[in-house]
């Protein structure tokens, strides 16, 4: 790339593996947290209203991990192919996947949101929301009206994490996330919005990072990338480079929604309605104590696609072992913690009086998910680094595995047949999680013996 502009996220990612794993990890995994802490955030005022309003949320999530996933799907093949093509310092391709997976995101969005809005409630019923489909159909409208947002800031999010800009890319989710915390409140409860208010919130604030990624993108003009769209022409070369990775993803992460949504019937029939908002609000706490898990295989995915591209092994293999170390020893220390401090975590989603019925439930379901802990690294950044080298399908098999043909069984056996109800469900993940984790890592070890000789068995 000589006489291109080189900017500090590219000197990152060309340089260490292990400090470029950290310094790429370390603003993902503050924007991750402060998104996440929206998300308690928005819960606890939710959860104000009611068992069934929180329950509402919670039905519709599978429905909107459907939307993330596919806008996410996109943003992970833009993210991985731009810093293969930075390794390979082939900047004029690393440009055109920027622009075409931007139109690729308008695109899509356009289709998903339009057909479906008028069926909503009636899709919302057939799953099984019954008494509570109006208010999930009320959330569900103000969401999908504001998918453009949803995919647009996903993908521009993408594109800086590939040329290894993680700060700005912190810096949007940041604002957005303290944006809706001071607009739940009002929305919900002064201007008496109910769930639609939590919903505008949400949406609100996507518009305003996603304004912060135009001002980037296209007016300050100080990215890695740069973005004409009078050369935009989509080409099978570039998409094949996004799709290779970003099908996969997508597929990976709706498997993740389908999961969900089968766990959630599982929880319904183990447990009823509060059985489900004791699974809703117990994840989002959960989910917690892997932010740093998703913000380094963020920055996983970005390093092995520039070592992959320079034909470095060397730096393949260090990048990713030393990730599952450092994953490892982090998540112990997570599920410590969470167990430990268990009690008063529940009370912020029980404090209201609607809601005291399921706080012993919700503890334990907080210390059995403590188990789950020290086995994500082993499946997140294992399929973080697949996604790096082009191994996007192998990523989705293993996840698949673990999401429809571990975790949705297992759970139905132990609360339903073995009649374990609710903490057989819980359980259930647990397990799950486990055995393809440990399966996720036997498969890297064997396939990184092979790319010491030949990288290129990789792809």
């Amino acid at each position: 790339m000589e006489g291109e502009k080189i900017t500090i996220g590219v000197k990152t990612l060309l340089g260490n593996p292990k400090k470029a794993i950290i310094k790429l990890s370390i603003p993902m995994t503050i924007g991750m947290i402060a998104q996440t802490a929206y998300n308690v955030a928005d819960a606890i005022w939710v959860s104000g209203l009611g068992p069934d309003s929180l329950a509402a949320i919670g039905f519709f999530f599978p429905i909107y991990f459907i939307l993330m996933s596919l806008a996410g799907g996109i943003g992970v093949g833009a993210s991985s192919a731009i810093s293969r093509k930075i390794g390979a310092k082939d900047k004029a391709s690393a440009d055109k996947i920027a622009i075409q997976s931007i139109v690729l995101s308008f695109i899509a969005s356009l289709i998903i949101s339009i057909p479906l809005l008028p069926f909503l409630e009636t899709i919302i019923r057939n799953l099984g929301a019954k008494n509570i489909s109006f208010l999930t159909t009320q959330y569900g409208r103000v969401i999908l009206a504001g998918t453009i947002f949803l995919f647009f800031s996903n993908i521009s999010n993408a594109i800086l994490r590939g040329e290894g800009d993680t700060k700005k890319a912190m810096w949007a989710m940041v604002s957005g996330s303290i944006l809706n915390i001071i607009l739940d409140p009002m929305f919900i409860y002064v201007l008496k919005l109910g769930v639609v208010g939590a919903a505008l919130a949400s949406i609100l604030s996507m518009a305003l990072v996603s304004a912060l990624f135009i001002y980037w993108l296209f007016f300050q003009k100080k990215t890695f990338v740069s973005i004409h769209f009078n050369e935009f022409k989509f080409t099978k070369e570039i998409l094949r480079e996004i799709f290779s990775v970003g099908i996969p993803s997508s597929m990976i992460q709706m498997g993740n929604a389908f999961s969900m949504f089968f766990i959630n019937l599982i929880a319904i029939k183990a447990g009823g309605t509060d059985g489900v908002a004791v699974f809703t609000s117990g994840w989002r706490i959960v989910m917690i104590g892997t932010l740093p898990m998703i913000g380094m295989a963020m920055g996983v995915t970005a390093v092995t696609g520039a070592a992959y591209g320079a034909k470095e092994y060397k730096k393949l293999k260090t990048a990713y072992f030393y990730a599952i170390r450092t994953g490892l020893i982090i998540e112990v220390i997570a599920g410590i913690l969470l167990f430990t401090f268990a009690k008063p975590v529940s009370f912020i989603f029980t404090y209201a009086p609607e809601t005291r019925r399921i706080s012993e439930d919700l503890i334990h379901f907080l210390k059995v998910m403590c188990a789950f802990y020290p086995f994500i690294p082993l499946g997140m950044l294992t399929s973080a680094m697949f996604q790096g080298i082009r191994r996007g399908f192998l990523a989705l098999i293993i996840t698949l595995t673990r999401t429809i043909l571990l975790n949705v069984p297992l759970a139905y056996i132990l609360s339903i047949v073995i009649k374990l109800g609710s903490p057989g469900v819980w359980w259930g993940i647990v397990l799950g999680n486990a055995t393809a984790g440990l399966l996720s890592l036997t498969i890297a070890t064997i396939i990184m013996h092979k790319c010491r000789k030949n990288l290129e068995i990789c792809s």
